[in-house]
This record gives structure tokens, C-alpha cells and sequence, in this order.
């Protein structure tokens, strides 16, 4: 029987891995300079931990949540998003007791959710997000949206919009709730069967519904900005005043909700081009109440996510590389007397902070070196019968063809010296006849 990986995962292989690693170095820098700490959480949690963060009517709870009971009889479930996870690590370690408020955490990782496969959304995915936790100050929000837009600019993703939105706190929300369903109610045979629920449960979702999508009722249905109350009227104005000193374009969208119960005040999303009707890339909001309905303090937070696969369909594809790993700086090229010196050289290289690799198929000279060029190396080192028997390597530029003699213990300098002065002359030392019994071709 051959197996193949389950439906909706996906082998990440080592040529795409190399984009995967990228974007991931460049999300920590980002991070990094915006203040946040990297945390770890586990790929599984108590089941309730996200009925009572997610939301038991949501979506995610209801139909896509991977759960299972353990041994032990303990109902556990494969994390679907990462804040609930990161604030019950916060609440647990009393983080919050520990460093300057606001606490900033960022994360990367794979979640999982039974959900249709298609292209940028798996069941298996993976996630990087940020959570700020302490402070209810607009400028905090103005700064985690700026982290995202910041990301997303260095990557180089392009045709990026900033959707804006505030969803009021449990003060206003409520009366948004009654003029929500007094408007949806007449329409109920219009809504798909799990809007219709929705209705009664969570009528909020019924905005952000995945069968029909937006429609004209959803366009002409009451605007949450409408039912703010003052205090978070002040606070959306001066998020947007925020953005608008920053230079970060937005729009802003009324019946803009987000999945997660847990949201209140600034909800935004990041969507690009590219993505079909499904394309928000980033997207997160604040969470005011979420921390004190974990168990912890009453302290607000905010923060994003975004799916690593759907930001990898939208960037330029690379060229074309070499499978399996990065081009090496240097490829060894051991055969007669000189192959027993293969590992030494190759460990004595790496050690220099070089990349290095080499052939372990046994292969002629010839062959060596058609594989240093076909894996990309800038330099080869030779070594043969003559080479081994003198203490020395031939070193040969595979692009210009020209070609040094040096001692063994001063190869790793005199390679490490020239790739960090990639704009030095590649000029041989006119010592060709001293590299023995190969003769190779300049």
C-alpha cells in the first residue's frame, strides 16, 4: 500500500521550505523591532478553553474543531487559533506580573480546523501572530496594525487593502444586536440554514457568513458605527487619527465582523489580491473581556493572525534552485588518497561558518565537479592523489574558471576571507600546474 498525506495537509519539501524559512526570519525581524517576544504554546489544549475564548456558537466550535478524548477520559482539541492558547499561557505564568505592560508575544505554527481543502486553506495551517496585552490605548492598536502592514511591505506583497471596523463593547453591542435581528428577521427565508441559526444565536455572524458571502442584504443592513457608544466612538476616531498620521491607507467597512466571540472595539483585516472571494491574508482585532473570561485579570488586549500559506500563494515565485537544499558555498572534490580527507575538510569548512557539501555516491572527478556547478557552489575544492600527499587543496571559481593552491589548515581562511568580499577580483595565482593528477579544466 503506498500512503499519501491526509486530505487537506500538505508536505512542505525542501525547496519551499527555503521560502517558508524566509518569510518566517523576516516576520521575527519585524517582530523584533517592534518589541515582541517569541512564546511556544502546545498544538493541543482542554476542549473548553476554546468553546469559552472562540465562542460555542461560532463556526469554528461547532463544525471544525479537531477533538478527542485522551486516555484519561480528558476532552481535548488541536488548536484551532493561537490568541486563546497564548493567553492561557499568560494567565498560567502570570506574565502579566512579570514585564512592562503592554506584554508583547508573537508566534508561529501550525493550526488545524475541519474545513473544505482549497487553495491557501488547509486543514492542517499555519499561523504567525502578535498579541499585546495590557493596554487599551488607540495608539496600541494603531501600532499592531502598523506591525502587520509593516510585515507585509517587506515581503513585497502588493495590491494589499486595510479593512476597518469597530464591533463597540458589551455597553453598545447589545442594542447593534436587537436593530441587527428587528432588520434580518422578515429576511429570514433569504438566509442560508446556518444564518437562520445564527439568527437566534449569534445574529452578528450572519455578516460574516461563508456560503453566501456578502449580499445586498448584508450591504444594506444596520451599521455597527451607527450604535457606538461615546467612549468607543472616541476610540475608533482616534485609531483612524492614528493610521492617518502613519501613513497607513485604510478603508472603512460597517458590517465588517470576524469569526471569534471574542472580539470587541477595533476589528481590521488585511485582504489582497489574488485570493478569489476568500481573501483576507491578516486580520485581527482587540479582546478587552477575553483574559478575566479565561480566569485571569481584567486586562485588555489585542492582536492578529495571519495564514502563512494563503501569504506564500500571493508572493513571487522564486527561480527555479536546486532540490533539497541552498546553493553551498563550496562543494568538495575528494577522490584517490584525498577522498579520506572529504570529512575533515567538510567539518573544517562548516566550521568556519561556510556552507559546504560534497559527493557521497563514490563518483569520478569529472562527475564531482558536473555536480558542483549543477548544485549552484561558488567554489570547489579539490583534492587528489598529489593534493592529499602535499597537504594542500586546489580551490577553482566555478564561474571564471580561475584557480588557487593552498595549504589545508589555511583553506577555511583563505574561502572564508573571499566569500565575505563577494566583490573582489576572482583572479587565480597562476600555480594551475601544482594542482596534480586531475588537470582540471579552467
Amino acid at each position: 500500500m503506498r500512503y499519501q498525506a491526509p486530505r487537506g495537509t500538505a508536505d512542505i519539501l525542501p525547496d519551499e521550505a527555503a521560502r517558508w524559512q524566509a518569510v518566517e526570519a523576516a516576520f521575527r525581524e519585524a517582530c523584533r523591532r517592534f518589541g515582541y517576544g517569541e512564546i511556544r504554546t502546545p498544538i493541543f489544549e482542554q476542549t473548553e478553553l476554546f468553546a469559552r475564548s472562540v465562542g460555542a456558537s461560532t463556526d469554528i466550535v461547532q463544525k471544525e474543531m479537531y477533538t478527542f478524548t485522551d486516555r484519561g477520559g480528558r476532552s481535548l482539541t488541536l488548536r484551532p487559533e493561537g490568541t486563546a492558547p497564548v493567553v492561557r499561557a499568560v494567565i498560567e505564568h502570570r506574565l502579566y506580573g512579570t514585564a512592562e505592560l503592554p506584554l508583547k508575544l508573537c508566534y508561529l505554527g501550525p493550526m488545524f480546523r475541519y474545513e473544505r481543502p482549497q487553495s491557501g486553506r488547509q486543514r492542517q495551517f499555519h499561523q504567525f501572530g502578535v498579541e499585546a496585552i495590557g493596554v487599551e490605548a488607540p495608539e496600541l492598536d494603531a501600532e499592531v496594525i502598523a506591525l502587520g502592514w509593516t510585515f507585509l511591505q517587506e515581503i513585497g506583497l502588493k495590491g494589499v487593502t486595510l479593512v476597518l471596523n469597530s464591533l463597540g463593547c458589551p455597553v453598545c453591542r447589545p442594542a447593534y444586536r436587537e436593530a441587527l435581528v428587528a432588520f434580518l428577521r422578515p429576511h429570514r427565508e433569504a438566509l442560508c440554514p446556518d444564518c437562520r441559526l445564527r439568527l437566534e444565536q449569534n445574529p452578528l455572524r450572519v455578516l460574516d457568513c461563508k456560503i453566501d458571502g456578502p449580499t445586498p442584504l448584508v450591504a444594506s443592513a444596520p451599521r455597527i458605527t451607527d450604535h457606538l457608544c461615546d467612549a468607543c466612538r472616541a476610540h475608533h476616531a482616534a485609531v483612524k487619527a492614528e493610521l492617518d498620521r502613519l501613513g497607513i491607507p485604510y478603508v472603512e467597512d460597517p458590517h465588517l465582523v470576524r469569526g471569534l466571540d471574542y472580539y470587541t472595539r477595533t476589528v481590521f483585516e488585511f485582504v489582497a489580491e489574488g485570493l478569489g472571494a476568500q481573501n483576507t491574508v491578516l486580520a485581527g482585532g482587540r479582546y478587552n473581556g477575553l483574559m478575566a473570561a479565561l480566569g485571569g485579570p481584567d486586562l485588555p488586549g489585542i492582536g492578529f493572525a495571519l495564514g502563512a500559506e494563503r501569504l506564500l500563494l500571493l508572493l513571487d515565485e522564486p527561480a527555479e534552485g536546486r532540490f533539497g537544499a541552498p546553493a553551498p558555498d563550496v562543494y568538495v572534490v575528494a577522490f584517490g588518497a584525498g577522498a579520506e580527507k572529504k570529512l575533515s575538510l567538510l567539518m573544517r569548512l562548516r566550521a568556519a561558518g561556510l556552507s559546504a557539501d560534497a559527493d557521497f555516491a563514490g563518483r569520478g572527478l569529472k562527475a564531482q565537479l558536473r555536480s558542483a556547478d549543477r548544485c549552484g557552489a561558488r567554489y570547489a575544492v579539490i583534492v587528489g592523489d598529489d593534493e592529499a600527499r602535499a597537504g594542500r587543496a586546489a580551490i577553482k571559481h566555478l564561474a571564471t574558471g580561475a584557480q588557487w593552491t593552498v595549504a589545508e589548515e589555511e583553506l577555511a581562511a583563505f574561502l572564508a576571507g573571499r566569500i565575505a568580499s563577494p566583490n573582489e577580483k576572482e583572479a587565480g595565482d597562476g600555480n594551475d600546474a601544482h594542482v596534480g593528477n586531475h588537470a582540471p579544466n579552467p
